[in-house]
């Protein structure tokens, strides 16, 4: 009997619920504001793990109507353990949600009909997923610990169908990745730290959605970090929030210009006292934030004028948990779904520099350099995969294994270093990737001059490697 009545009251509570999602509208809740409401204290994140930072214990999602303030919200996730990092569909139709069903049990991604609170499981696995973000073509991306990954990463990036099928990685190099958002553009941003061979200071990039392109975004000064998922809103600024001087209680509201994203950072913030938890941007040009005084106030969810840096009315709050998620609930416009050149059939990627002599610091066209180096050295994570000469123009041509993560070095004529090693690359099969450069200017434009090495078939790496097998490719 008691199994009975405890069966009845989650059922009327999935009626109640479903009810207050399709009141506003008829249909699935449009207006709703959805929040992630969390009664554990944040520690110092781990960006490896995401423990303490992404993974959260007994946090809920709930619902509720700015327009009727004294109603009280309504618990849309009662069957889970833990659930949060919801992202609402182009249609305003759907939810999706990183969730623990049970305690102990993995993270998974899970999807919600917001008209009927009907959620599915997306992701089956044995290792934790979290901050999946909706992609065009019914796809999803989001961050999976890979556990005993050769490629010493943390969490990766990965893509399915919302019915779990195709799989694909999509990152490659040895950083953690988390809180992956899609841009209008098509292309993915992510939190992203390096974790081998030293431990670097999280930064934003950018890639497509299978995995080419990938590149530095956002860095911010020593010490301050990106801790939350950015947003694009409509005046083409991306919103995100910023911890300083190694906080990692919360942090200011920034934000950056599309246009120039390394060079156009904006403190929203720098009049207020207290912190910032999440934000959320929408299109109608309104911002939702997760807000509080100092570190004994609860966060709170706030409208924020980012045009004129105030915060607005308090839409919700609680007197026992911390509200550190807001997202609202309508349709808006779908990204551009990019094409790919991505062809498994291919085992390698193709990598022109245009001048490795190019740096930030320096070009031989300037008329300040570092001494010229007439060589580089392509290291992978455990070893040396070749020291290649490059043309006179400085030059060099590449066809490297495809889904291996490199750095490279310049090399004097005496094997001596010139610069470098940088940032990590890699090549998905069949991409095709330039740069003008080693280190150079993430905003520098290229000269319009032939490269020599361009003329010649491109240097094979790993330089052990021979006969690769590629897939013959017809042309009409």
């Amino acid at each position: 009997m008691r199994n009975k009545m405890i069966f009845t009251d989650i059922a009327l509570a999935l009626l109640s619920s479903a009810i207050l999602l399709t009141s506003c509208t008829g249909n699935s809740g449009e207006g709703m504001i959805i929040i992630t409401e969390s009664v554990s204290s944040q520690g110092k994140p781990d960006f490896v793990t995401g423990e303490s930072w992404r993974y959260l214990p007994q946090t809920r999602l709930l619902a509720f109507n700015p327009e009727h303030p004294d109603e009280s919200p309504e618990i849309i996730t009662p069957d889970f353990y833990s659930a949060r990092t919801p992202e609402v569909s182009y249609d305003g139709k759907f939810l999706i949600f990183a969730a623990q069903q049970n305690e102990n049990e993995p993270w998974q991604i899970w999807e919600m009909d917001l008209g009927s609170l009907k959620a599915r499981q997306v992701t089956s696995s044995s290792d934790n997923s979290i901050d999946p973000a909706y992609l065009p073509g019914r796809r999803v991306v989001f961050s999976r610990l890979s556990q005993n990954d050769s490629l010493k990463a943390g969490h990766t990036l990965f893509t399915c169908n919302l019915d779990g099928t195709d799989l694909q990685r999509i990152t490659f190099n040895p950083h953690t990745y988390f809180a992956p958002s899609v841009l209008k553009d098509g292309r993915v941003i992510a939190i992203s730290r390096q974790v081998y061979p030293y431990l670097d200071e999280p930064a934003i990039m950018v890639l497509r959605p299978d995995g080419t392109k990938a590149e530095l975004f956002y860095k911010g000064v020593k010490g301050n970090k990106p801790v939350s998922r950015g947003w694009e809103t409509a005046d083409g600024r991306i919103i995100f929030i910023e911890s300083e001087n190694n906080s990692y209680t919360g942090g200011k509201l920034v934000s950056i210009n599309y246009n120039r994203p390394l060079h156009s950072r904006k403190d929203l913030s720098q009049s207020m006292e207290g912190d910032f938890r999440s934000v959320f941007a929408m299109t109608d040009g309104r911002t939702l934030v997760s807000y509080r005084t100092s570190e004994n106030d609860l966060y709170s969810i706030y409208e924020f004028d980012s045009e004129n840096m105030l915060l607005g009315k308090k839409l919700y709050s609680s007197t026992t948990a911390n509200i550190i998620e807001a997202v609202a609930v309508y349709e808006h416009e779908r990204p551009r779904k990019l094409p790919s050149e991505v062809d498994m059939g291919v085992k390698t990627g193709l990598l022109l520099c245009q001048n490795i002599n190019v740096t930030g610091m320096s070009s031989p066209e300037t008329g300040f350099s570092l001494p010229l180096a007439d060589r580089i050295e392509v290291i992978g994570v455990d070893s040396s995969l070749g020291v290649v000469e490059v043309e006179k123009d400085g030059s060099v041509y590449l066809k490297v294994s495809a889904d291996m993560p490199f750095r490279i070095r310049t090399l004097d004529a005496g094997g001596k270093t010139v610069n470098g090693p940088g940032g990590w690359y890699w090549l998905r099969p069949n991409e095709r990737r330039g740069c003008i450069g080693c280190h150079e200017d993430n905003e520098m434009v290229p000269t319009n001059r032939y490269a020599i090495a361009i003329s010649k078939d491109p240097i094979v790496l790993p330089v052990h490697v021979s006969g690769i097998k590629e897939k013959k490719i017809e042309l009409e």
